[in-house]
């Protein structure tokens, strides 16, 4: 088939940030749509052990790898029609924030600094500041490998961290139409490099790290009692309790919590899947017995655990 390109018995260390994971048998990669729905279609036809992923950013892919096809679907085209912005699911949302605060258009300022893929972003309805990718979604386009489809934003079904294609991975985010607003580029430009400053000195891009590796809790579905003080935004950060378990510092081999942050868990270099699930599982079990509430992940997983 013309416009894929294939990789046999390919590193998926080399496409997680984490870099961690084991070898996938194939690796196939296009930027062609068509091409995708095709290879898509042929693997799920063939009941082929297979898994679509991104930018590789909120994955944690076993050591043992993937005895199967990975797809990974890199259009990156933006473009902009007054303000509304058309971006494909493969393009940097680092690439997205630039391209709209250098045209003054305003929505995507907060969301600077966050590694990943526009289709990731979507997927997992990624944020920060208060603010999440969904509010400026207009309408997204996606295949089940046979057929396109289009959503507008209620059909998404947006909520905290989640959209409908989390919970219907057939589903694949080809594109997306942000409804944009007009704002003073100047502004906007200074506003995305004061976060990505801020971000970078808690996130710095060369650490192997998921960011947060924890959902933040909303405080209406908690039933214990927080200080008033960590409430942000009716929300109340998964690092406030990993604070109280002791979290910062902890290690497992090569996996590390950061000493300044509670909900960053990153791999010093030599670290595993195997060592980073222990070290995941062991800060679950520590709050779910103080605190009797359950962490949530952000990250996906890829493989045999």
């Amino acid at each position: 088939m013309p416009g894929l390109r294939l990789l046999e018995d390919e590193p998926l260390s080399n496409h997680t940030r984490f870099g961690i994971g084991g070898l996938a048998r194939l690796l196939i990669e296009t930027s062609d749509p068509q091409a995708f729905d095709q290879a898509l279609q042929i693997l799920r036809a063939s009941n082929a052990l297979h898994e679509i992923i991104g930018g590789g950013t909120n994955l944690i892919v076993s050591d043992k790898g993937f005895d199967g096809v990975i797809l990974k679907y890199s259009a990156d085209a933006i473009s902009a029609a007054g303000t509304t912005v058309t971006v494909a699911a493969g393009a940097i949302l680092q690439h997205l924030v630039d391209f709209t605060v250098n045209r003054g258009l305003r929505g995507f300022e907060t969301l600077a600094g966050i590694p990943g893929w526009v289709g990731a972003a979507i997927y997992g309805n990624a944020g920060a500041y208060g603010h999440s990718i969904s509010e400026r979604v207009h309408k997204v386009t996606f295949t089940d490998g046979r057929e396109t489809g289009l959503f507008t934003n209620a059909e998404c079904e947006f909520h905290y961290r989640e959209s409908i294609f989390k919970r219907n991975k057939e589903w694949i985010i080809l594109s997306a139409e942000m409804a944009m607003l007009p704002g003073s580029r100047e502004e906007l430009i200074q506003t995305a490099a004061g976060i990505v400053k801020e971000r970078n000195a808690k996130f710095p891009p060369a650490m192997k790290c998921a960011g947060s590796i924890f959902k933040n809790f909303m405080l209406a579905d908690l039933s214990i009692e927080v200080p008033a003080k960590v409430v942000r935004e009716g929300k109340v950060p998964a690092a406030y309790f990993l604070e109280q378990v002791g979290a910062k510092g902890f290690r497992i081999g090569g996996i590390e919590v950061a000493s300044y942050h509670a909900n960053l868990i990153y791999n010093t270099g030599s670290g595993t899947a195997a060592e980073l699930c222990q070290l995941i599982d062991e800060l679950k079990h520590r709050v779910r017995q103080q605190f009797a509430i359950d962490l949530q992940e952000e990250v996906q997983y890829v493989g045999d655990f």
